[in-house]
């Protein structure tokens, strides 16, 4: 199977880690070859967190300049980052709920307007899909839950390898058993605002 690359961005404290680790779970469980990388800097501090995913015959997870298939940003900012490992036909998926980092709370640097980070990768993307993932995970019963609203997205986006049942299937495995109800919430709420039918 052609390699299927998914470079996800955010930072410390939004479940990164763990959503890749829900996709390469459910890959394994349909015995489709996965690797991944991450790369996570001061976590606990807001610090930048990306992962790299292979779904498919791949040997390394790196993801060359240009080839992800798709982007989970979990931030605005962090998704503008990301623009080097993505092409003209990468979808998107991002969060529009900015987290400010430190570095810009204490200087006279304003954070970007979201709107012209979301007209920036469009211009540079495939379909971009934006959504306001905070406010959703919130009204679905935690703020925790974000990391599943983002999930339900690119689970939805054509072309996703891993089919939804299997997905769910590998939250019910990796996620705290009196959060599944949440989660599986969360994960409804951003599947259906990025499916086409």
């Amino acid at each position: 199977m052609k390699p299927y690359s998914i470079y996800i961005s955010g930072v410390g404290g939004q479940g990164i880690i763990k959503t890749s680790t829900v996709i390469g779970e459910a890959a394994m469980r349909s015995n489709i070859p996965v690797v991944m990388s991450e790369i996570h800097g001061m976590a606990q501090r807001g610090g930048v967190v990306s992962t790299e995913l292979k779904i498919g015959d791949a040997y390394s997870p790196i993801i060359k300049e240009g080839t992800a298939d798709l982007l989970l940003a979990f931030e605005p900012l962090e998704a503008l980052r990301a623009l080097p490992k993505l092409n003209r036909k990468t979808s998107v998926v991002v969060n529009t709920s900015p987290i400010y980092p430190s570095s810009l709370r204490q200087s006279d640097v304003p954070y970007p307007d979201v709107d012209v980070i979301m007209d920036e990768l469009r211009s540079k993307t495939g379909e971009v899909f934006a959504m306001d993932a905070e406010t959703i995970a919130k009204n679905a019963g935690h703020i925790l839950s974000l990391n599943m609203v983002m999930l339900g997205g690119a689970a939805a986006v054509e072309g996703f390898p891993l089919s939804k049942k299997l997905i769910l299937d590998s939250m019910r495995s990796n996620l705290p058993e009196k959060s599944i109800p949440i989660n599986m919430k969360a994960f409804e709420e951003g599947f259906g605002i990025c499916s086409k039918g």
